[in-house]
């Protein structure tokens, strides 16, 4: 083979491109195989220590997280702002529509700190300030309720009490045991079999769905409890622009020094950095 050979470069390259474009995609599979990764995302930024400065630090994220939505090519939603007193805001809650949105953006959960030259202070202090970033799920409206035969036991009894002669004299009662959540739904006002048994299934169906309410419930409630406080001590992610450039990711230690394009939504290597560091965490376990 002549090394020289333009056509044979050519192909080689067009191969190792093609090989490439796997290995990210593998890798994209390993890194966003989350619960709930697929999903849409919900985001709340929410301005904390730093007065005013922070409130108009709170506006630069959300800046930030817009323009990174826009170049996903996903679609931004503003669900509730609160302007700030002076300047920025106060709080913003947004949404992030695409496919992999929450799978993205759980990584940016956290205190964000700010450290600059003030444009609020008269005497051209450095100033800190902190905002919180709150990202979670959006999950479906409706619970759908799966309930397969092979987990249901259903006995069917006598009834006992009021309903007649024939309701005693008939084993026309059901009892419906779903065996996974161990939920028992019975009914015998019925003299058909059929009926009673119709109507534990929706009686049924109705516990399940509680259940499941209640823990989608609670897990949305575990994220907002797992919340740091908006301060000194907790942040993940530090943007210094005095007296020198940089912004740091305290988790996985890495330091990008363009800040302006990291402000301009170019924050995909930082996202990238914490997925990677969890897959090689759950690796060595």
């Amino acid at each position: 083979m002549d090394e020289s050979d333009p056509d044979t470069i050519n192909e080689v390259s067009e191969q190792i491109q093609s090989i490439d474009i796997r290995i990210k995609k593998l890798s994209l599979s390993l890194m966003l195989d989350g619960e709930n990764d697929r999903n849409n995302a919900i985001i709340s930024i929410n301005a904390g220590a730093g007065g005013t400065d922070s409130q108009d630090w709170a506006e630069m994220l959300f800046r930030m997280y817009s323009r990174w939505v826009e170049k996903k090519g996903f679609r931004l939603k503003v669900i509730d702002l609160q302007p700030g007193d002076e300047a920025g805001i106060k709080s913003v809650t947004f949404t992030a529509d695409g496919e992999y949105a929450f799978g993205y953006m759980k990584g940016e959960s956290g205190v964000h700190r700010l450290v600059r030259i003030s444009p609020f202070n008269a005497n051209g202090k450095r100033h800190t300030s902190f905002s919180s970033v709150f990202v979670y799920p959006e999950l479906d409206k409706e619970i759908v309720v799966d309930i397969e035969n092979k987990d249901l036991r259903i006995d069917v009894f006598r009834a006992s009490g009021a309903g007649g002669q024939h309701v005693n004299k008939t084993s026309s009662a059901v009892r419906i045991t779903h065996i996974p959540s161990g939920i028992v739904a019975q009914c015998q006002q019925e003299s058909s079999q059929y009926r009673n048994r119709e109507i534990a299934m929706k009686v049924l169906q109705s516990r399940l769905y509680q259940q499941e309410k209640m823990k989608r419930d609670e897990k949305i409630q575990e994220m907002h409890n797992e919340k740091d406080e908006i301060s000194w001590g907790s942040q993940i992610r530090s943007y210094v622009l005095h007296p020198y450039q940089m912004v740091k990711d305290h988790r996985t230690n890495l330091e990008i020094g363009n800040v302006k394009n990291i402000l301009d939504g170019g924050i995909d290597p930082f996202i990238e950095s914490i997925l990677l560091t969890k897959v090689k965490n759950n690796n060595n376990l």
